[in-house]
């Protein structure tokens, strides 16, 4: 006789009272995916998969993955105007004059600094 799964998500969501919503964001899917689940219209193949893999390796769920530590990269701050440049790829600005010595500005750009 073949069996149909029908899928157990809703009654242990309810149990540990959850909404479709908190139980998604948990999860990291969204709330129409647990729905789907539930009703069981998607999603039970992968389930049945994992519980066959488990069943045939004897092991719990959790077995199944073994979580390591990926190595960072070591941050590097930048300790130059240069070094930001560099890092962005960009292009150090030219500069000819410093704000202290820029010239005086013209009658016309004057007028736009409220003068």
């Amino acid at each position: 006789m073949k069996r149909k799964a029908k899928p157990n998500i809703a009654f242990l969501r309810e149990k540990a009272g959850l909404t479709q919503l908190e139980l998604s964001r948990l999860v990291g899917v969204t709330e129409s995916t647990i729905q789907n689940w539930e009703s069981g219209r998607t999603g039970t193949e992968q389930i049945e998969r994992i519980i066959r893999f488990c069943k045939a390796l004897n092991c719990q769920v959790e077995d199944l993955i073994e979580y390591v530590n990926m190595p960072q990269e070591p941050a590097t701050k930048p300790s130059s105007l240069s070094d930001i440049h560099n890092m962005l790829g960009t292009d150090e600005p030219s500069s000819t004059s410093s704000p202290d010595t820029q010239a005086d500005p013209t009658p016309q750009e004057s007028r736009f600094k409220g003068q």
